[in-house]
């Protein structure tokens, strides 16, 4: 491993593996995400690029998104092969019911368009407009607005 994406990675790593778990909401699944987007990067791009911890942020975010669509294909899968996924056992009903808003949340964000689901992630994540701008590539001007309407979208679908 080069000094230049040891740096890198040191430098990025909880970032992405956040930006990953806020999507995610699984440590381990985020830590696998973030270790799959360095690899990926590390086989394409130089660790020195100016642009690699946006392109970190933005294929994190990607990442862990496929991955609740490739969860929510492999249910639907089991769902018609009549092999569901074990019963988790039953806490109390605030945690339940705070469960059901974040799987919820989740299941709305793998149906909207990449960007939007992109865009709150990010900025859930903690990144600044100026990061998430860098991140998605567009203008700094442009995140408020993109903002807005991905959680106008992601109201909609959440209520649908």
């Amino acid at each position: 491993m080069s000094d230049g994406f040891e740096r890198l990675f040191s430098a990025e790593y909880q970032r992405v593996v956040s930006i990953a778990n806020r999507v995610l909401r699984d440590q381990a699944e985020a830590e696998d995400v973030a270790q799959e987007v360095f690899l990926q990067f590390s086989r394409k791009h130089s660790p020195l690029a100016d642009y690699a911890p946006a392109w970190l942020h933005r294929a994190a975010t990607h990442a862990a998104l496929n991955q609740i669509r490739g969860r929510k294909r492999r249910e639907s899968r089991e769902l018609q092969n009549h092999a569901g996924p074990p019963e988790a056992a039953p806490g109390p009903d605030e945690l339940v019911e705070r469960s059901e808003d974040r799987r919820m949340v989740r299941e709305a964000l793998a149906r909207m368009p990449k960007r939007s689901a992109a865009v709150l992630a990010l900025r859930s994540s903690g990144l600044t407009y100026a990061e998430t701008a860098a991140a998605l590539g567009v203008g700094v001007g442009q995140v408020g607005t993109m903002l807005r309407r991905a959680e106008a979208r992601l109201l909609k679908e959440v209520q649908e």
